[in-house]
């Protein structure tokens, strides 16, 4: 299959999905130079690109007529599937010689269907999920893990360099998502301790500010806690990344664990205490909201 090397000024990318950190992966292409054809389900939320000289398509359909190289990045595997593989999605208006990309945290074994369905047509497909959240994804900062065909995969690293800092091919087609996987079964139990942690100080009556002094700098110190610590100390729950998409992140981890007889009982209690939390009406808060969940547990009131 030839695949060729995106170039600024010449490539033409494809965007279907503009939300929280969509909007900021799609910005950055156009700033180095790629013109860019959107889609999202609502039009008003890609209101930013469409000012900044993106056009708009109807359907993902409409949007690989238009590209070289689309990318999606949306909710749930049900939304991958209907914007890559229905009937108005991107690899029916996709030709030989285009790049399907999804960004999306999704099921391994979507990207593997995807990669089949696309590879029948002489269309490249590569599974990349992010990390980084919302600030990763503004500064152009995050860590992209790929899956896909080695000439694919090099074809698109300059459009993946224009997003992230660490881009790393680990392997075929669902490698991306599985070590997507792993990325979000270590969050999930660090999540838990941060937040009981902080909530552990509030409880014994310190300076969480200062305890924050002391613990940072040692063996307790992590990316999350920097990230995540001033948003808590503020009670700023405000979405980086959907507390629902977590979810869901964690219930394909823990799908492809129970398929790999593999048992990870702190994933387990992780998704359920998030569970707990989605109940409580905070699915749509950003995930260091579980310290509400926490706080109910144990009846504190602030």
């Amino acid at each position: 299959m030839s695949v060729t090397q995106a170039i600024p000024g010449q490539t033409r990318i494809g965007w279907i999905g503009t939300g929280v950190m969509g909007r900021w992966m799609c910005h950055h292409l156009m700033q180095k130079g790629y013109k860019a054809t959107v889609y999202n389900r609502t039009k008003e939320k890609a209101k930013e690109l469409l000012d900044a000289g993106a056009a708009w398509a109807d359907t993902p359909r409409g949007v690989a007529e238009k590209s070289d190289v689309v990318f999606a990045i949306v909710g749930f595997p049900a939304d991958v599937r209907e914007v890559f593989l229905g009937k108005e999605g991107a690899l029916a208006g996709s030709k030989a010689g285009n790049v399907l990309v999804d960004m999306t945290t999704s099921e391994p074994s979507l990207a593997m269907e995807i990669h089949a369905a696309a590879k029948a047509k002489g269309v490249a497909s590569v599974d990349a999920p992010v990390s980084g959240g919302d600030v990763g994804a503004k500064n152009a900062a995050l860590s992209i893990m790929v899956g896909g065909d080695a000439d694919a995969v090099e074809a698109v690293k300059p459009l993946l360099e224009c997003m992230g800092k660490t881009i790393v091919h680990q392997g075929p087609a669902g490698a991306g998502q599985h070590t997507k996987m792993v990325n979000q079964v270590l969050i999930s139990s660090t999540m838990v301790a941060l937040c009981e942690g902080l909530l552990y100080a509030y409880k014994a009556g310190l300076d969480v500010d200062t305890v924050l002094k002391s613990v940072s700098v040692g063996a307790a110190g992590s990316k999350c806690l920097d990230l995540y610590s001033p948003r808590l100390l503020r009670r700023d729950f405000e979405p980086g990344f959907y507390v629902e998409h977590f979810i869901k992140d964690m219930g394909i981890a823990l799908a492809e664990a129970k398929r790999m007889n593999l048992a990870l009982p702190g994933l387990a209690l992780a998704h359920q205490l998030y569970v707990a939390l989605q109940a409580q009406g905070h699915g749509r808060k950003g995930t260091q909201a579980l310290l509400l969940a926490l706080e109910t547990l144990s009846a504190v009131k602030r």
